[in-house]
Protein backbone atom coordinates (compact mmCIF):
# COMPACT_ATOMS: atom_id res chain seq x y z
CA UNK A 1 0.00 0.00 0.00
CA UNK A 2 1.27 3.15 -0.72
CA UNK A 3 2.57 5.65 1.67
CA UNK A 4 2.66 8.89 0.00
CA UNK A 5 0.96 11.77 1.54
CA UNK A 6 -0.20 14.80 0.13
CA UNK A 7 -0.61 18.15 1.58
CA UNK A 8 -2.52 20.81 -0.06
CA UNK A 9 -0.40 21.76 -3.04
CA UNK A 10 1.70 19.41 -4.41
CA UNK A 11 5.77 20.87 -5.04
CA UNK A 12 5.78 22.31 -8.73
CA UNK A 13 9.16 20.23 -9.69
CA UNK A 14 6.55 16.71 -9.19
CA UNK A 15 4.36 15.51 -11.96
CA UNK A 16 1.42 12.86 -11.75
CA UNK A 17 2.57 9.31 -13.24
CA UNK A 18 0.88 8.50 -16.87
CA UNK A 19 0.04 5.13 -15.26
CA UNK A 20 -1.95 7.10 -12.27
CA UNK A 21 -3.77 9.32 -14.95
CA UNK A 22 -4.99 5.81 -16.57
CA UNK A 23 -6.05 4.67 -13.02
CA UNK A 24 -8.13 7.40 -12.49
CA UNK A 25 -9.32 7.70 -15.64
CA UNK A 26 -10.54 4.72 -16.21
CA UNK A 27 -12.23 4.95 -12.65
CA UNK A 28 -14.13 7.84 -13.67
CA UNK A 29 -15.19 5.91 -16.55
CA UNK A 30 -16.45 3.10 -14.35
CA UNK A 31 -18.01 4.93 -11.61
CA UNK A 32 -19.98 7.37 -13.48
CA UNK A 33 -21.56 4.37 -16.30
CA UNK A 34 -23.13 3.69 -12.98
CA UNK A 35 -25.77 6.53 -13.72
CA UNK A 36 -26.54 4.91 -17.18
CA UNK A 37 -27.26 1.86 -17.41
CA UNK A 38 -30.49 1.64 -16.60
CA UNK A 39 -31.41 4.31 -18.49
CA UNK A 40 -32.08 1.40 -22.00
CA UNK A 41 -33.39 -1.13 -19.08
CA UNK A 42 -35.84 1.11 -17.47
CA UNK A 43 -38.77 -0.39 -19.79
CA UNK A 44 -37.67 -3.69 -19.10
CA UNK A 45 -37.13 -3.31 -15.10
CA UNK A 46 -40.19 -1.66 -14.84
CA UNK A 47 -42.34 -4.27 -16.37
CA UNK A 48 -41.03 -6.83 -13.84
CA UNK A 49 -40.89 -4.94 -10.94
CA UNK A 50 -44.91 -3.78 -11.71
CA UNK A 51 -43.68 -0.62 -11.92
CA UNK A 52 -46.53 1.85 -14.38
CA UNK A 53 -45.75 3.32 -17.30
CA UNK A 54 -45.31 6.31 -15.41
CA UNK A 55 -44.17 5.66 -12.33
CA UNK A 56 -41.28 3.61 -14.74
CA UNK A 57 -39.44 7.12 -15.30
CA UNK A 58 -38.84 7.15 -11.45
CA UNK A 59 -35.97 4.80 -12.25
CA UNK A 60 -34.03 7.64 -13.97
CA UNK A 61 -35.08 10.32 -11.82
CA UNK A 62 -34.05 8.80 -8.87
CA UNK A 63 -30.83 8.21 -9.72
CA UNK A 64 -30.38 12.01 -10.58
CA UNK A 65 -31.40 12.90 -7.81
CA UNK A 66 -29.43 10.89 -5.78
CA UNK A 67 -26.89 12.36 -7.80
CA UNK A 68 -27.28 16.02 -7.41
CA UNK A 69 -27.76 15.19 -3.77
CA UNK A 70 -24.24 13.52 -3.31
CA UNK A 71 -22.83 16.21 -5.24
CA UNK A 72 -24.16 19.12 -2.86
CA UNK A 73 -23.76 17.37 0.51
CA UNK A 74 -21.00 14.48 -0.28
CA UNK A 75 -18.84 16.20 -2.81
CA UNK A 76 -17.55 18.96 -0.43
CA UNK A 77 -16.46 16.42 2.06
CA UNK A 78 -13.22 16.11 0.16
CA UNK A 79 -12.33 19.40 1.60
CA UNK A 80 -12.76 18.08 5.26
CA UNK A 81 -12.12 14.30 4.89
CA UNK A 82 -8.89 12.48 4.37
CA UNK A 83 -9.48 11.61 0.36
CA UNK A 84 -8.49 7.95 -0.25
CA UNK A 85 -10.76 6.87 2.92
CA UNK A 86 -13.72 9.41 1.40
CA UNK A 87 -13.09 7.73 -2.16
CA UNK A 88 -12.92 4.25 -1.60
CA UNK A 89 -15.61 4.38 0.75
CA UNK A 90 -18.23 6.23 -1.85
CA UNK A 91 -17.20 3.25 -4.13
CA UNK A 92 -17.43 0.33 -1.77
CA UNK A 93 -20.88 2.14 -1.21
CA UNK A 94 -21.66 1.67 -4.59
CA UNK A 95 -21.03 -1.64 -4.35
CA UNK A 96 -23.75 -2.66 -2.01
CA UNK A 97 -25.97 -0.10 -3.95
CA UNK A 98 -26.03 -2.12 -7.04
CA UNK A 99 -26.22 -5.36 -5.32
CA UNK A 100 -29.17 -4.16 -3.96
CA UNK A 101 -30.49 -3.05 -7.03
CA UNK A 102 -29.58 -6.78 -8.69
CA UNK A 103 -31.65 -8.44 -6.00
CA UNK A 104 -34.39 -6.02 -5.74
CA UNK A 105 -37.30 -8.20 -5.12
CA UNK A 106 -40.15 -5.12 -5.16
CA UNK A 107 -40.38 -1.99 -6.65
CA UNK A 108 -39.46 0.01 -3.31
CA UNK A 109 -36.15 -1.08 -2.73
CA UNK A 110 -35.22 -0.61 -6.47
CA UNK A 111 -35.65 2.59 -6.39
CA UNK A 112 -34.09 3.18 -3.23
CA UNK A 113 -31.02 1.27 -4.36
CA UNK A 114 -30.60 3.22 -7.81
CA UNK A 115 -31.22 6.67 -5.23
CA UNK A 116 -27.68 5.21 -3.77
CA UNK A 117 -26.22 4.51 -7.10
CA UNK A 118 -26.61 8.24 -7.82
CA UNK A 119 -25.71 9.56 -4.24
CA UNK A 120 -22.20 6.66 -4.87
CA UNK A 121 -21.54 7.77 -8.29
CA UNK A 122 -20.35 11.17 -7.11
CA UNK A 123 -17.12 9.52 -5.95
CA UNK A 124 -16.00 10.94 -10.06
CA UNK A 125 -15.90 14.08 -8.34
CA UNK A 126 -14.01 13.65 -5.70
CA UNK A 127 -10.81 12.17 -7.93
CA UNK A 128 -11.14 14.88 -9.94
CA UNK A 129 -10.12 17.58 -7.32
CA UNK A 130 -7.62 15.19 -6.27
CA UNK A 131 -6.11 14.73 -8.76
CA UNK A 132 -4.98 18.81 -9.26
CA UNK A 133 -3.65 18.42 -6.15
CA UNK A 134 -1.24 15.51 -7.43
CA UNK A 135 -0.35 17.87 -10.67
CA UNK A 136 1.57 20.72 -10.76
CA UNK A 137 -0.55 23.93 -11.90
CA UNK A 138 1.58 24.00 -15.89
CA UNK A 139 -0.29 20.95 -16.73
CA UNK A 140 -3.21 20.57 -14.75
CA UNK A 141 -5.45 20.98 -17.56
CA UNK A 142 -3.89 18.42 -19.55
CA UNK A 143 -4.55 15.99 -16.72
CA UNK A 144 -8.08 16.93 -15.79
CA UNK A 145 -8.33 16.56 -19.27
CA UNK A 146 -7.24 13.16 -19.69
CA UNK A 147 -9.02 11.81 -16.75
CA UNK A 148 -12.39 13.54 -18.25
CA UNK A 149 -11.78 11.91 -21.32
CA UNK A 150 -12.31 8.62 -19.37
CA UNK A 151 -15.38 9.76 -17.92
CA UNK A 152 -16.92 11.33 -21.15
CA UNK A 153 -16.30 7.50 -22.46
CA UNK A 154 -17.84 5.75 -19.89
CA UNK A 155 -21.03 8.38 -19.68
CA UNK A 156 -21.46 7.39 -23.83
CA UNK A 157 -20.34 3.57 -23.52
CA UNK A 158 -22.73 2.91 -21.01
CA UNK A 159 -25.75 2.80 -22.40
CA UNK A 160 -24.95 0.58 -25.13
CA UNK A 161 -23.21 -1.67 -23.16
CA UNK A 162 -25.95 -2.10 -20.81
CA UNK A 163 -28.22 -2.86 -23.93
CA UNK A 164 -25.67 -5.54 -25.17
CA UNK A 165 -24.95 -7.16 -21.32
CA UNK A 166 -28.82 -7.29 -20.92
CA UNK A 167 -29.37 -10.05 -23.98
CA UNK A 168 -27.29 -12.21 -22.48
CA UNK A 169 -26.87 -11.51 -18.37
CA UNK A 170 -30.29 -10.18 -17.95
CA UNK A 171 -30.56 -6.42 -16.16
CA UNK A 172 -30.01 -8.27 -12.94
CA UNK A 173 -26.98 -9.18 -14.09
CA UNK A 174 -25.42 -5.82 -15.42
CA UNK A 175 -26.23 -4.78 -11.84
CA UNK A 176 -24.22 -7.27 -10.57
CA UNK A 177 -21.24 -7.24 -13.02
CA UNK A 178 -20.97 -4.02 -12.43
CA UNK A 179 -20.69 -4.27 -8.77
CA UNK A 180 -18.15 -6.60 -8.76
CA UNK A 181 -16.04 -4.19 -10.65
CA UNK A 182 -16.94 -1.49 -8.25
CA UNK A 183 -15.30 -4.53 -5.68
CA UNK A 184 -12.02 -4.55 -7.67
CA UNK A 185 -11.81 -0.92 -8.44
CA UNK A 186 -12.10 -0.20 -4.31
CA UNK A 187 -9.23 -2.41 -3.65
CA UNK A 188 -6.63 -1.10 -6.42
CA UNK A 189 -7.67 2.22 -5.18
CA UNK A 190 -7.19 1.85 -2.05
CA UNK A 191 -3.53 0.17 -2.67
CA UNK A 192 -3.07 2.64 -5.03
CA UNK A 193 -4.47 6.04 -4.55
CA UNK A 194 -2.11 8.39 -2.00
CA UNK A 195 -3.28 10.05 0.93
CA UNK A 196 -4.51 13.57 1.35
CA UNK A 197 -5.44 15.31 4.23
CA UNK A 198 -7.13 18.31 4.02
CA UNK A 199 -6.16 21.52 6.23
CA UNK A 200 -9.30 22.36 6.81
CA UNK A 201 -10.82 21.77 9.95
CA UNK A 202 -14.62 22.66 9.62
CA UNK A 203 -17.65 21.59 11.38
CA UNK A 204 -19.72 19.81 8.43
CA UNK A 205 -22.66 22.19 9.09
CA UNK A 206 -20.33 25.13 8.92
CA UNK A 207 -18.56 23.15 5.66
CA UNK A 208 -21.80 23.06 4.23
CA UNK A 209 -23.12 26.95 4.85
CA UNK A 210 -19.53 27.86 3.15
CA UNK A 211 -20.63 26.51 -0.27
CA UNK A 212 -23.67 29.30 -0.27
CA UNK A 213 -20.69 31.87 0.42
CA UNK A 214 -18.66 30.72 -2.48
CA UNK A 215 -21.04 30.51 -4.97
CA UNK A 216 -22.04 34.30 -4.25
CA UNK A 217 -19.25 35.71 -4.17
CA UNK A 218 -16.95 33.86 -7.08
CA UNK A 219 -17.72 35.76 -10.46
CA UNK A 220 -15.70 32.97 -12.27
CA UNK A 221 -17.35 29.86 -10.30
CA UNK A 222 -20.64 31.53 -11.35
CA UNK A 223 -19.76 32.52 -15.17
CA UNK A 224 -18.16 28.75 -15.51
CA UNK A 225 -21.35 26.93 -14.51
CA UNK A 226 -23.67 29.08 -16.22
CA UNK A 227 -21.52 28.48 -19.65
CA UNK A 228 -21.68 24.89 -18.73
CA UNK A 229 -25.42 24.63 -17.92
CA UNK A 230 -26.04 25.78 -21.13
CA UNK A 231 -24.03 23.51 -22.84
CA UNK A 232 -24.97 20.30 -20.51
CA UNK A 233 -28.79 21.27 -21.07
CA UNK A 234 -28.40 20.69 -25.12
CA UNK A 235 -26.32 17.24 -24.74
CA UNK A 236 -28.93 15.84 -22.56
CA UNK A 237 -31.99 17.43 -24.97
CA UNK A 238 -30.12 15.90 -27.55
CA UNK A 239 -29.39 12.60 -25.98
CA UNK A 240 -32.71 12.73 -24.80
CA UNK A 241 -34.54 13.30 -28.27
CA UNK A 242 -32.46 11.40 -30.64
CA UNK A 243 -33.31 8.41 -29.33
CA UNK A 244 -36.46 8.68 -30.49
CA UNK A 245 -36.56 10.76 -33.31
CA UNK A 246 -34.15 8.15 -35.07
CA UNK A 247 -36.56 4.95 -33.76
CA UNK A 248 -39.30 7.18 -35.60
CA UNK A 249 -40.91 7.23 -38.99
CA UNK A 250 -38.31 9.61 -40.50
CA UNK A 251 -35.60 6.92 -39.72
CA UNK A 252 -37.26 3.95 -38.40
CA UNK A 253 -33.39 2.84 -36.76
CA UNK A 254 -33.37 -0.15 -34.58
CA UNK A 255 -32.03 -0.20 -31.20
CA UNK A 256 -29.14 -1.91 -32.12
CA UNK A 257 -28.63 0.69 -35.26
CA UNK A 258 -29.42 3.24 -32.20
CA UNK A 259 -26.41 2.08 -30.17
CA UNK A 260 -24.26 1.71 -32.77
CA UNK A 261 -25.04 5.86 -32.95
CA UNK A 262 -24.21 6.26 -29.47
CA UNK A 263 -20.99 4.98 -29.48
CA UNK A 264 -20.43 7.63 -32.91
CA UNK A 265 -20.93 10.17 -30.39
CA UNK A 266 -18.36 8.79 -27.80
CA UNK A 267 -15.37 9.92 -30.40
CA UNK A 268 -16.45 13.21 -28.94
CA UNK A 269 -14.71 12.29 -25.31
CA UNK A 270 -11.18 13.14 -27.68
CA UNK A 271 -11.73 16.76 -26.79
CA UNK A 272 -10.91 16.35 -23.23
CA UNK A 273 -7.09 16.41 -23.47
CA UNK A 274 -6.67 18.48 -26.14
CA UNK A 275 -9.35 21.38 -24.42
CA UNK A 276 -7.04 20.70 -21.07
CA UNK A 277 -3.59 21.55 -22.92
CA UNK A 278 -5.36 24.69 -24.39
CA UNK A 279 -6.10 25.87 -20.88
CA UNK A 280 -2.44 24.99 -19.35
CA UNK A 281 -1.29 27.69 -22.55
CA UNK A 282 -3.82 30.31 -21.65
CA UNK A 283 -6.02 29.87 -24.33
CA UNK A 284 -8.91 29.41 -21.99
CA UNK A 285 -11.27 32.80 -23.67
CA UNK A 286 -10.44 31.76 -26.88
CA UNK A 287 -11.16 27.88 -26.74
CA UNK A 288 -14.99 28.55 -24.55
CA UNK A 289 -15.88 30.85 -27.29
CA UNK A 290 -15.27 28.20 -30.37
CA UNK A 291 -17.02 25.36 -27.78
CA UNK A 292 -19.86 27.72 -27.25
CA UNK A 293 -20.24 27.95 -31.34
CA UNK A 294 -19.70 24.56 -31.91
CA UNK A 295 -22.41 23.80 -29.36
CA UNK A 296 -24.77 26.10 -31.56
CA UNK A 297 -23.42 24.64 -34.79
CA UNK A 298 -24.16 21.05 -33.94
CA UNK A 299 -27.83 21.56 -34.39
CA UNK A 300 -27.77 24.03 -37.08
CA UNK A 301 -26.21 21.05 -39.32
CA UNK A 302 -28.77 19.02 -38.77
CA UNK A 303 -31.05 21.17 -41.06
CA UNK A 304 -28.98 21.32 -44.19
CA UNK A 305 -30.52 18.11 -45.52
CA UNK A 306 -33.85 16.23 -46.21
CA UNK A 307 -35.65 14.64 -43.03
CA UNK A 308 -34.56 10.94 -43.45
CA UNK A 309 -32.34 10.62 -46.22
CA UNK A 310 -28.54 8.71 -45.63
CA UNK A 311 -27.17 12.70 -45.83
CA UNK A 312 -29.45 13.47 -42.78
CA UNK A 313 -28.32 10.61 -41.03
CA UNK A 314 -24.97 11.26 -41.45
CA UNK A 315 -25.18 15.28 -40.16
CA UNK A 316 -26.80 13.57 -37.40
CA UNK A 317 -24.10 11.38 -36.52
CA UNK A 318 -21.69 14.83 -37.07
CA UNK A 319 -23.83 16.60 -35.07
CA UNK A 320 -23.63 14.27 -31.71
CA UNK A 321 -19.80 14.19 -32.01
CA UNK A 322 -19.51 17.79 -32.64
CA UNK A 323 -22.09 18.37 -29.65
CA UNK A 324 -20.13 15.98 -27.89
CA UNK A 325 -16.93 17.56 -28.10
CA UNK A 326 -17.63 21.17 -27.62
CA UNK A 327 -19.62 20.05 -24.14
CA UNK A 328 -16.31 18.21 -22.93
CA UNK A 329 -14.35 20.95 -23.99
CA UNK A 330 -16.38 23.63 -22.05
CA UNK A 331 -16.27 21.39 -18.92
CA UNK A 332 -12.35 20.92 -18.80
CA UNK A 333 -12.03 24.35 -19.71
CA UNK A 334 -14.32 25.27 -16.68
CA UNK A 335 -13.12 22.49 -14.13
CA UNK A 336 -9.32 23.94 -14.85
CA UNK A 337 -10.43 27.52 -14.40
CA UNK A 338 -12.32 26.45 -10.90
CA UNK A 339 -9.01 24.47 -9.49
CA UNK A 340 -7.04 27.47 -9.30
CA UNK A 341 -8.79 29.16 -7.22
CA UNK A 342 -7.40 27.43 -3.79
CA UNK A 343 -6.73 24.06 -2.78
CA UNK A 344 -8.97 24.34 0.39
CA UNK A 345 -12.01 25.24 -1.64
CA UNK A 346 -11.67 22.53 -4.89
CA UNK A 347 -14.49 20.17 -3.37
CA UNK A 348 -16.96 22.52 -2.33
CA UNK A 349 -16.35 24.13 -5.84
CA UNK A 350 -16.17 21.53 -7.82
CA UNK A 351 -19.34 20.25 -5.61
CA UNK A 352 -21.41 23.87 -7.08
CA UNK A 353 -20.07 23.61 -10.70
CA UNK A 354 -21.07 20.18 -10.92
CA UNK A 355 -24.56 20.37 -9.38
CA UNK A 356 -25.23 23.57 -11.00
CA UNK A 357 -24.97 22.08 -14.73
CA UNK A 358 -25.95 18.93 -13.99
CA UNK A 359 -29.69 20.90 -13.20
CA UNK A 360 -29.63 22.20 -16.15
CA UNK A 361 -28.91 19.09 -17.67
CA UNK A 362 -32.16 17.84 -15.89
CA UNK A 363 -33.92 20.70 -17.89
CA UNK A 364 -32.75 20.43 -20.66
CA UNK A 365 -33.78 16.59 -20.51
CA UNK A 366 -37.44 17.65 -19.47
CA UNK A 367 -38.05 20.61 -21.96
CA UNK A 368 -36.89 18.60 -25.17
CA UNK A 369 -39.26 15.82 -24.38
CA UNK A 370 -41.91 18.65 -24.31
CA UNK A 371 -41.03 20.13 -27.59
CA UNK A 372 -40.40 16.80 -29.28
CA UNK A 373 -43.72 15.87 -28.38
CA UNK A 374 -45.30 19.41 -29.66
CA UNK A 375 -42.67 19.49 -32.88
CA UNK A 376 -40.84 16.95 -33.70
CA UNK A 377 -37.23 17.66 -34.08
CA UNK A 378 -37.54 20.78 -35.91
CA UNK A 379 -38.87 22.05 -32.27
CA UNK A 380 -36.07 20.28 -30.44
CA UNK A 381 -33.68 21.28 -32.23
CA UNK A 382 -34.56 24.71 -32.34
CA UNK A 383 -34.93 24.54 -28.91
CA UNK A 384 -31.62 22.62 -28.42
CA UNK A 385 -29.79 25.57 -30.47
CA UNK A 386 -31.23 28.51 -28.38
CA UNK A 387 -29.82 26.56 -25.05
CA UNK A 388 -25.97 27.38 -25.60
CA UNK A 389 -27.17 30.54 -27.36
CA UNK A 390 -28.39 31.50 -24.10
CA UNK A 391 -24.85 31.12 -22.67
CA UNK A 392 -23.29 32.55 -25.36
CA UNK A 393 -24.52 35.53 -24.71
CA UNK A 394 -23.55 35.66 -21.51
CA UNK A 395 -20.33 35.00 -22.44
CA UNK A 396 -20.22 38.00 -24.52
CA UNK A 397 -20.22 39.97 -21.41
CA UNK A 398 -17.25 38.81 -19.95
CA UNK A 399 -14.41 40.70 -19.09
CA UNK A 400 -10.78 39.34 -19.67
CA UNK A 401 -9.87 40.19 -16.37
CA UNK A 402 -7.89 38.06 -13.36
CA UNK A 403 -9.66 35.71 -11.47
CA UNK A 404 -10.97 36.85 -7.61
CA UNK A 405 -10.18 34.28 -5.13
CA UNK A 406 -13.24 33.37 -3.11
CA UNK A 407 -13.03 34.92 0.72
CA UNK A 408 -15.13 33.05 3.67
CA UNK A 409 -14.56 35.46 6.52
Amino acid sequence: MTSTVLGSEPAQEEAISSAMIFLLASACGLIVANLYYAQPLAGVIGAELGLSAGATGLIVTLTQIGYGSGLLFVVPLGDLIENRKLIVTTVVMAVAALVAAALAPHASQFLMAVFLVGISSVAVQMILPLAAHMTPDASRGRVVGSIMSGLMVGIMLARPLSSVLSELVSWRGVFLMSAVVMAVLALVLYRLLPRRMPDAKLPYRALLASMAKLAANTPLLQRRAIYQAGMFSAFSLFWTVTPLYLSGPVFQLSQAQIALFALAGAAGAVAAPIAGRMADRGWTWAATLGALLAGMASFLITHIAPEGSHLALALLVVAAIVLDFAVTTNLVLGQRAIFTLGAEFRSRLNGIFMATFFMGGAVGSAVGAWAYSQGQWTAASWLGFALPAMAFACFLTERRAGKRVPKLG
